[in-house]
């Protein structure tokens, strides 16, 4: 099938089109550096990592911006508090990023522009809507006019009668309707500034998204991704000034992300109702955190929970333990397979299965980045897997065909993002120190002799691995924490 994308500002899911063949242009709105990460931020950019691995497994070739907003009033407030240079307290904050993103297993995007290095073209931009009609100066400020925006809304599904309603113009605030927005402030004494035409000042947080999406993507991007938090005002904003200034179609697709919860709230730092990811680690693993979190669609919300990650954390041992016995049967079975013609009936039900599960798996990541159904399927594989495993491989197919299994399913996880191939030791990674503990184990356990047997077993524990028993052998795990 072609791959669908639920578009918020059309209401469904549309077929994927790009504005240039072969090509994908996305981006995601990245954090404004105040404090380091939290989960619910994290999944945003868990959530733009899956499609751009979509993306490129479909043949595209991606560019990923994802920005920082270094530069606002909570993070001078902060800085100042801290007794540090707003651009020191940033950096510290953006590293916390990077180091979060690289223990979930999130790749890095193309381009991390920040605001602070775009001044020159948020000035561009502002200044060709002051031309044009669309923005105004007040007192060293620049505004936005919603008004002079028919199809302000559209996005979010908000009217600006509406919104005038419930708000109102405080009275040293020169805007001229309460719904217009900053797109340059002037500057306030202690405060960071840069030279405009309307005075010294700083950007406002709506513009510097356009400016530097369309600096490295276009005039018409792709895809937009960010969470459901930030449709109003944030991208109706974006919107609004994009389409204004270069006056063609900003984004063909915007997807926003359901938003993490914590007992039915959402995470967020201005209320303190969060999990940093820096005491998650001390946790979960990541690539627990990443199964709790790709198991929920990306547009629906999650309720982030000891139990549910346990859960994850479960359901997560059931695909390794399949890899590492599919791949030890698979060794023992060795020699080549026998021809088709020769194949029994279960073996090409199992082929069969196997096939039917890839297709599925494609066909789930096609509807909309479906995650959730993908690893449904990767779970169904492993539990006919698990099936032919308990009759033992014996014959050289069989094994050939288990390793086909673990193969397409190490695939399956490798496509979400998962590494799990360094989990799954192989023979020749085992100590041979280990590997004898293991023969002597076996020898004794023929013979019968229990004591003995657990003795070594407890040996090959303290030497950092476990022993598993089965038909086909005995199988050397790694041992867990």
């Amino acid at each position: 099938m072609l791959l669908q994308i639920y578009d918020t500002l059309r209401h469904g899911k549309i077929p994927f089109e790009p504005h240039r063949p072969g090509k994908v242009g996305m981006y995601v709105c990245g954090l404004t550096v105040q404090a380091p990460p939290h989960i619910g931020h994290m999944r945003a950019y868990l959530v733009a990592d899956v499609m751009r691995r979509v993306f490129r497994r479909r043949g595209y070739e991606v560019t990923l911006v994802q920005n920082f907003t270094d530069v606002d009033d909570k993070i001078i407030a902060k800085a100042n508090e801290a007794g540090l240079d707003y651009r020191e307290f940033a950096e510290r904050n953006i590293e916390a990023y990077y180091e979060a993103a690289d223990w979930m297993g999130i790749e890095r995007a193309d381009i991390y522009p920040r605001a602070t290095d775009h001044i020159p073209e948020i000035l561009e931009m502002i200044s060709t809507l002051v031309e044009k009609g669309f923005a105004y100066p007040a007192d060293g400020d620049v505004f936005f006019d919603v008004t002079a925006v028919k199809s302000y809304g559209k996005l979010s599904g908000k009217k600006i009668d509406e919104l005038r309603a419930g708000a109102r113009i405080a009275v040293d605030e020169a805007k001229r309707h309460p719904v217009d927005f900053a797109l340059w402030k002037g500057a306030k004494p202690g405060e960071p500034a840069w030279d405009s035409p309307w005075g010294p000042g700083r950007p406002g947080w709506h513009i510097e998204c356009s400016v530097m999406a369309t600096k490295y993507l276009g005039a018409t991007l792709d895809l937009h991704g960010g969470g459901k938090d930030l449709v109003f005002p944030h991208h109706e904003n974006e919107i609004a000034q994009s389409e204004a200034a270069n006056g063609c179609t900003f984004c063909n697709h915007w997807v926003e992300n359901g938003m993490v919860n914590l007992g039915g709230e959402k995470m967020s730092k201005s209320t303190g109702h969060f999990f940093a990811v820096a005491d998650v680690r001390r946790q979960v693993d990541p690539e627990t955190l990443r199964l709790y979190l790709l198991s929920t669609h990306y547009r629906s919300p999650i309720d982030y929970s000891e139990e549910r990650l346990g859960d994850g954390r479960a359901a997560l041992d059931r695909i390794e333990n399949f890899l590492a016995a599919a791949g030890h049967a698979a060794g023992m079975a060795g020699g080549d397979p026998p021809a088709e013609a020769d194949l029994e009936g279960v073996d090409a039900e199992m082929r069969s299965a196997l096939d039917r599960g890839a297709r599925e798996f494609e066909d789930a990541l096609d509807d909309d980045f479906n995650t959730a159904g993908a690893l449904g399927k990767v779970f169904e594989l492993v539990r006919i897997g698990n099936s032919y495993l308990t009759e033992g491989a014996t014959s050289p197919y069989q094994g050939a065909l288990l390793a086909a299994y673990r193969a397409r399913i190490l695939d399956m996880m490798g496509a979400l993002g998962f590494r799990l191939e360094a989990k799954t030791a192989a023979a020749e990674d085992i100590p041979e120190a280990v590997k004898e503990l293991v023969a002597k184990r076996q020898a004794a356990r023929e013979a019968k002799d229990w004591a003995a047997a657990d003795s070594l077993r407890e040996k090959i524990q303290a030497a950092g691995y476990v022993v598993e028993d089965r038909k086909e052998g005995p199988l050397i795990k790694p041992l867990e924490g």
